[in-house]
């Protein structure tokens, strides 16, 4: 087997690259754009890889355009401390279920509403569910519901959400001494 070609297994794999791995590659870009026009380096080979950064830096953005259009402006508005909930909720409904990292930031930011968290209660990125569970504006009903899946590990975000009903947390608090008090064997 020596000598074998492994590079055509990754053929066969679709990787899927989010809007979190390609906006770290064009921040890295535009870090290495920055670098190279700082370097002390011949004018006619600073032009060449500037403009080369530059064309990349612009494929990214087109990437991230294409999975959700208008991003920039959209990851803008998320990232905003003072947008209103109502325009989050808005950037909720209308966000492809791909876009996992502005998924992400709506559903950490302190001005979501309940609508909006149960709105991605469900969604298929275990970070956003895990925001859900974990933030303090979340509906008693939905830290209910992901406090019983059997699926996921989440009751133990729910266990510690200020906004867990109480009966419910001193359940899961419960729980966690009893796991906590569960003697581990060692083995020699």
């Amino acid at each position: 087997m020596a000598g074998k070609d492994t590079r055509k297994k990754f053929v066969a794999y679709k990787v899927f690259r989010g809007t979190q791995a390609i906006l770290g590659e064009r921040q890295h870009l535009q870090e290495v754009l920055r670098s190279v026009r700082k370097a002390r380096i011949a004018a006619g080979r600073k032009r060449g890889e500037a403009g080369q950064l530059t064309k990349l830096i612009k494929v990214r953005t087109q990437e991230l355009n294409r999975i959700n259009p208008g991003w920039d402006a959209k990851y803008k508005k998320a990232s905003d401390p003072k947008t209103a909930p109502k325009e989050l909720f808005s950037l909720a409904i209308s966000l492809p279920q791909e876009d996992y990292l502005l998924a992400r930031l709506l559903t950490e930011h302190a001005q979501a509403s309940p609508e909006l968290l149960k709105h991605f209660a469900d969604h298929p990125y275990a970070a956003v569910r895990e925001n859900v569970a974990r933030h303090p504006r979340t509906p008693a009903e939905v830290l209910q519901k992901m406090a019983e899946d059997p699926s996921e590990p989440l009751w133990f975000l729910v266990a510690v959400n200020p906004a867990t009903p109480p009966d419910l947390r001193e359940r899961l608090r419960a729980r966690m001494q009893q796991l906590a008090d569960i003697p581990t064997s060692r083995t020699s």
